[in-house]
Formats: C-alpha cells, sequence, structure tokens
C-alpha cells in the first residue's frame, strides 16, 4: 500500500528554484525560505537537491554553504524542470509486507493543463535512470495523478478529493468508480475516502487534499476549519468537516480529528487571496516542518500539530513568499521512505 509520510523516511527532495521557473522574478524572496528547509531537514536526514544544470548545482551550494547549512547530509543532481513543486511530479512509494518498495510514477500534466509540465513530467524518470533509487522496481502509470492529491493512513486507506480527481479535465471519461479501482489496484489500497466538500482560495491544484486534511498516524486526521462566518471558507470547510466525521478506516472506526485554525487572509500585490493552510505541513523522522504566515494562528497549529505528533518536535518555517505561487510547504518538498534513495557519487 502507499507508504505513509509519518514512515520511516531515507530522505527529502527539494527542486531548488531557478530563472527557467515560475520564481524568475521572485528568486530573492523565495531563496531564504529553500535554505530555511534545507536547514531544518538536514538536522535530522537527508535531502537531495535537485538543479537545472552544472551551474544552477555549483550556484546553489554556495548558496547552501554560504547560509551555514550543513552538506555532509546533501546530494545534489541536475534534472531540467520546468518548476519546483516535486510533491506533484515526484515519486510515489508503496510496500506490500516485507518486500522492498516499489516507486510510482503518475502521469503529470501541469495540474489539468494549467502550466508547462513536459520537463516535470519526466523527472522520477530521469531519477531513476541516475540511480538514486537503486535497484527498485519503478511502474509507470497513464492515469493522471499528483502526489499532493492522495494521503495514506498506511492502513489500507487513501484520502482524496472528487473536485481534483473527477471534476476536471485530468482523466476524462474516467469516473469515480474507475479511479477508486485504479488507485487501489496500482497503489494496494483497500479503500478510496473521497471528500466532496473544501477549498482553500488561491490553490490552483483543484483542491488538492494536502491544503484539506492529513494522516497524522494510522488513527489522526488533522484538518483545515474555518470558525470565521464571514470567510467564504467557512461553508465548505464546515461541510468538509462534517464529511470527515462519517470517515470509517478499514476496521470500521472513525477517526481523531484535530481542527487547525484559518490563518487571516493573505493577499498578493494584485489583492488576490493566496493559499494559506496549516494542514501544508511536512512529517519528517523527528519533526514536523509546519508552514507560518507571521499570524498569530501561528501558535494555536503549532500547538494542535504537537498533540498530534508528540515524539515530533514542530519546526515553523515561513512560507509567505511560497504561497506567492499558489503552494505552501509540503507542496514544494517529497518524502522518500526509508530503503528508497541511495548514496550519489557526484
Amino acid at each position: 500500500m502507499l507508504i505513509p509520510e509519518f514512515d520511516p523516511q531515507s530522505g527529502i527532495v527539494l527542486t531548488w528554484p531557478h530563472a527557467r521557473s515560475d520564481w524568475r522574478d521572485l528568486l530573492a524572496d523565495i531563496t531564504p525560505v529553500y535554505i530555511d528547509i534545507a536547514r531544518a531537514v538536514t538536522a535530522t536526514e537527508r535531502l537531495l537537491v535537485i538543479c537545472y544544470d552544472h551551474a544552477h548545482r555549483d550556484a546553489v551550494r554556495h548558496t547552501l554553504e554560504t547560509a551555514g547549512v550543513t552538506m555532509a547530509g546533501i546530494r545534489f543532481t541536475c534534472v531540467k524542470t520546468n518548476d519546483t513543486w516535486v510533491r506533484d511530479y515526484g515519486p510515489l512509494c508503496s510496500a506490500f509486507h516485507d518486500t522492498p518498495p516499489i516507486l510510482h510514477h503518475f502521469t503529470f500534466d501541469g495540474w489539468d493543463g494549467k502550466y508547462p509540465a513536459s520537463l516535470d513530467n519526466a523527472v522520477t524518470g530521469s531519477l531513476y535512470t541516475a540511480g538514486l533509487f537503486g535497484g527498485l522496481e519503478l511502474r509507470n502509470h497513464p492515469l493522471v495523478l499528483e502526489g499532493g492529491s492522495i494521503d495514506s493512513d498506511g492502513c489500507g486507506s487513501l484520502l482524496t478529493t472528487a473536485r481534483c480527481l473527477t471534476q476536471t479535465g485530468r482523466n476524462p471519461g474516467v469516473d469515480r468508480t474507475e479511479i477508486t479501482k485504479l488507485l487501489c489496484d496500482s497503489l494496494g489500497m483497500e479503500q478510496v475516502l473521497w471528500l466532496d466538500h473544501g477549498e482553500i482560495i488561491g490553490d490552483d491544484t483543484d483542491g488538492h487534499i494536502d491544503m484539506l486534511a492529513r494522516f497524522c498516524s494510522k488513527d489522526t486526521i488533522a484538518f483545515t476549519g474555518c470558525d470565521r462566518r464571514d470567510d467564504p471558507h467557512y461553508a465548505p470547510l464546515r461541510a468538509m468537516a462534517s464529511q470527515l466525521e462519517a470517515l470509517k478506516n478499514t476496521a470500521g472506526q472513525p477517526y481523531r480529528l484535530m481542527p487547525l485554525p484559518l490563518p487571516q487572509p493573505c493577499f498578493d500585490e494584485d489583492n488576490r487571496r493566496l493559499p494559506a493552510s496549516y494542514a501544508n505541513f511536512l512529517i519528517l523522522n523527528d519533526t514536523v516542518l509546519m508552514p507560518a504566515y507571521n499570524d498569530p494562528a501561528d501558535t494555536i497549529a503549532a500547538d494542535t500539530l504537537a498533540e498530534c505528533f508528540p515524539t515530533r518536535d514542530i519546526i515553523p518555517i515561513d512560507c509567505r513568499p511560497l504561497i506567492r505561487q499558489g503552494g505552501s510547504l509540503h507542496c514544494a518538498t517529497m518524502q522518500l521512505p526509508a530503503g528508497v534513495l541511495v548514496d550519489i557519487d557526484e
């Protein structure tokens, strides 16, 4: 089944922002965020940094060294990319009993064709060909699916949203029943839990689950809530909360639900509301990186996540620059389970 994020990891992947991506005019703002992520990750595990080419790799290495980031746990690889949202085009991993992990590459089409994606769609294959995953099996799937659109409880249940997977042009002519079967067959799941409600304004992924509700353990879901009746999120998130309350795991038991606050609205220079969500956290082996927005709700979210992850430290990362391009912390990263990432000889 799809290996849950809270299981042991061998490393984290980052695609570093570059001048050929949508970050071209914002590199000075976004680079410190990536430095903070790299610093936090390397404190507990290895980091694989995808760079556009060798010149970019050398510049990124210099940036990290200058910032005082520990370099011993960082490996670099050069793969051309359209953009940095590796969560959605990086490898997904499943495991069955005591067998080695299996890598999965689903088709990435730039979130239903909104953005160029041909380079990003080839990244997992390039990493595999480069030998970064040793002798593990890689399975390619024609189904269009982004990593941020699904989440696993590690016990056979997959959580996703109907809006993203069935109400867009990603897989025309494929209905919910067919997608359920494809996901269960390819990833070894027993059931797919569908959410029909919930959205975060400014999220142009058509409702990725990692902005809305996340498994913290096999029995706990942290989800985005909203108690401000004048906020347009109020009604859809209340409806989502009601649906979450009705969900059952494969043993027929309900999940423990932990509501996360919604920060005050964040806007860009064009007065466009940006997708600020605390559900977009990243689970590491010993810590949880939490997106922060210089908001009083940061503290509430951190306390809630500390309750969800009692054995992990909660580390805030200022993600206000990240949300200017429509994603946050989890969107910009991809975890690799234990036994996946091998050492790289550069």
